[in-house]
């Protein structure tokens, strides 16, 4: 029967589709220790629910040769599926075809996709594996990623977009990911950069490799572009599973909730030996995310780059949350142009998609220098600040031992707003430290004294016992709570949870003019 011989076409038609124009290709992907476009999307997706559309497009352009080549999917394979029974949309670049390489018919799959992402309000993630705009198209290939760029910016805080590089990206295809909430990147098979080593050769005349130019951990610990790096795609994948599971699939959900076994009055005796009372001593604030959060699961991003501040997500009593926090082993946890912009993003990120913020404060201040306020650590400094005060999410501060000057109030203090103020008894509220403010204040009486080392050691015990005791905020209501640190996790649950049902608007505006 005719049905039956077409029903036949179309079978054998997607699977040369699903093939590619050459095994050869497939080969060469594969020997790269890269996966095809569809391998990627079954190691996201769950098994069997992936939703293909468009496969059957082909491009329509005849300059140099192309009207002999054209390939069904036109390098880029488009669809929904499930991840955890969630709605996610993806799109894959296929590297077999034209290298991946965006043209007209391939903008518009992606931009197809997109519409219907934003539409039915679920999360993107675009696997990149592309050689940038197809040249033999000129200019319409260009506008096809301006429709994506401005697409991208449309979304923005309102569904989650997720960029994972899996090979090199070029140009229009490294800006695309910049625009996106959150980066992953494989080592040795994925690179990002805007001009390629031979280019930056024949202006600079520096000499360097796609992976110095570009490569994972370049972007990973020196630029601060991806927020997460793998050394392969399955593990790396297997992650961008696991943030799907953390975010709500869109900013008018809240994220999932899951049972927890761990009790929520659980107490934190270790808290108690794991931070040194001499506040100049160092510690990992990771062991104390790790005692307070569930079952001590917590995913950080940026764990690379500025090292100096964590930022993380995780679970108290099932529900997800960002925690941000000072980190004593880097840097003694100081505030640096890099820490700032990686705090303000993660802050921002989160009040977007309606995820509380916990934030755990051992800051001595930001970091001084030439160097850091030619950089403009001011204005990167108040990108912080601007982030946290202007997020209506549930906003819980603890402050764990010293919070000196601007940093402390950078740091979701209640003057910027946080909801609930908690202290442990080993806090330190001030201006700066006292050893600085006894050299200031009694600057003179030091100097004029017969034994200036005792005179100084009597004024700094003398500052920190009037004005650095651990009930000096909490005397005039600037911290809400001096808890025992064996108590936080308790604490912070039954906080999170009585701000549950918050509700808080922001002035009728286009936007915000957020420092730059």
């Amino acid at each position: 029967m005719l049905t039956q011989e077409r029903l036949a076409e179309l079978i054998e038609l997607k699977s040369r589709v699903r093939q590619g124009p050459d095994p050869k290709a497939t080969e060469r992907q594969h020997a790269k220790g890269k996966l095809t476009a569809h391998e990627r999307i079954e190691l996201l997706l769950d098994e069997g629910s992936f939703q293909e559309i468009e496969a059957l497009r082909r491009h329509r352009s005849t300059a140099f040769g192309m009207d002999r080549r054209r390939p069904h999917s036109d390098g880029v394979v488009t669809g929904w599926g499930k991840v955890h029974g969630r709605t996610v949309f993806v799109y894959a670049h296929d590297f077999r075809i034209f290298g991946g390489a965006l043209g007209e018919a391939h903008a518009a799959k992606i931009h197809k996709l997109m519409d219907l992402a934003e539409a039915a309000g679920a999360p993107l993630v675009s696997l990149n594996d592309g050689a940038g705009a197809r040249i033999q198209e000129g200019v319409t290939a260009l506008a096809g990623y301006g429709g994506i760029f401005r697409r991208n910016t449309r979304n923005s805080g309102v569904i989650p977009q997720i960029s994972v590089m899996l090979g090199p990206c070029a140009g229009g295809a490294a800006y695309s990911p910049a625009l996106t909430d959150f980066v992953f990147m494989v080592r040795d098979t994925s690179q990002m950069f805007i001009t390629g080593p031979d280019v930056v050769q024949a202006v600079t005349g520096e000499q360097v490799s796609m992976d110095g130019l570009g490569g994972a951990d370049v972007h990973g610990a020196t630029s601060g572009v991806a927020g997460f790096v793998y050394d392969d795609e399955e593990s790396c994948l297997e992650e961008v599973r696991y943030l799907l599971s953390l975010l709500p699939l869109n900013n008018r959900e809240t994220p999932p909730v899951e049972s927890c076994d761990d009790p929520a009055d659980r107490a934190n005796d270790a808290l108690l030996h794991l931070v040194p009372a001499d506040p100049n001593q160092a510690y990992d604030m990771r062991a104390v995310i790790e005692e307070i959060v569930d079952d001590g699961e917590f995913f950080e991003v940026h764990e690379m780059w500025a090292a100096n501040v964590v930022c993380a997500l995780a679970r108290l009593d099932g529900h997800v949350v960002g925690i941000i926090a000072n980190q004593p082993a880097s840097m003694a946890g100081v505030l640096d142009i890099h820490a700032s912009e990686k705090a303000a993003r993660f802050v921002s990120t989160c009040d977007a998609f309606n995820i509380p913020l916990v934030t755990l404060v051992d800051v001595p201040g930001f970091l001084p220098g030439v160097d850091q306020e030619h950089n403009g650590i001011i204005r990167h400094g108040a990108k912080l600040l601007y982030a946290y005060c202007n997020a209506t999410v549930p906003r819980v501060q603890l402050i764990v031992r010293k919070a000196y000057g601007g940093a402390y109030i950078v740091m979701d203090s209640r003057s910027i707003g946080a909801d609930v103020s908690l202290a442990w008894p080993s806090n330190e509220i001030a201006v700066m430290g006292a050893d600085g403010a006894a050299n200031v204040i009694f600057r003179r009486e030091i100097a004029s004294a017969d034994d200036p080392d005792s005179v100084r050691a009597q004024k700094i015990k003398e500052y920190r016992t009037e004005l650095m005791h651990p009930y000096y905020a909490a005397e005039r209501g600037l911290v809400d709570d001096v808890i025992d640190p064996r108590d936080t996790r308790h604490v912070l649950i039954r906080s999170l949870d009585m701000l549950r049902t918050k509700h808080a608007d922001l002035p009728s505006r286009k936007h915000g003019n957020p420092p730059a």
